[in-house]
């Protein structure tokens, strides 16, 4: 038996009669689910991500007067801590207090009981001019 140039065997259709389609139950299916993903992940991201800082201002305060009341190698001058003040951002009231374990420096009016912010870091201060201790400064504004 012979056959024709013509005749095709019946081994499956055309070529590009038939194209790949999907139920559109299942593309809304999958596009909810692409929502309810993007949505479990902005939740997930907003719990994740920190609360505004209360303390904001108290500590740039604290970190101008680090900065104003340092050396260039980050050693902070107990002698420098009265013009420091100046550096506070704002129109607050500014205290600042360096204390070390021997002694404790004090510049600024005196700070009121409960209504001031407080900020602290540690520090290396220059008790001497070749001595440096480890120390607390402290701003409180209000």
């Amino acid at each position: 038996m012979s056959r024709s140039s013509g005749e095709r065997l019946a081994t499956g259709p055309e070529p590009g009669t038939e194209r790949a389609q999907v139920e559109p139950l299942a593309a809304l299916a999958a596009v909810f689910a692409v929502t309810i993903g993007f949505g479990i992940y902005t939740g997930a991201l907003g719990a994740a991500m920190p609360a505004p800082d209360e303390t904001a201002p108290t500590r740039s305060a604290l970190d101008a007067v680090a900065g104003a009341a340092s050396d260039d190698t980050g050693v902070v001058t107990p002698d420098r801590l009265g013009t420091a003040l100046d550096a506070a951002p704002g129109e607050h009231r500014v205290n600042a207090t360096l204390t070390t374990a021997e002694r404790r420096w004090t510049a600024g009016p005196p700070t009121p009981a409960s209504t001031a912010d407080r900020a602290t870091r540690r520090v290396a201060v220059a008790t001497t001019p070749n001595r440096t201790r480890v120390g607390r400064l402290r701003v409180v504004l209000w």
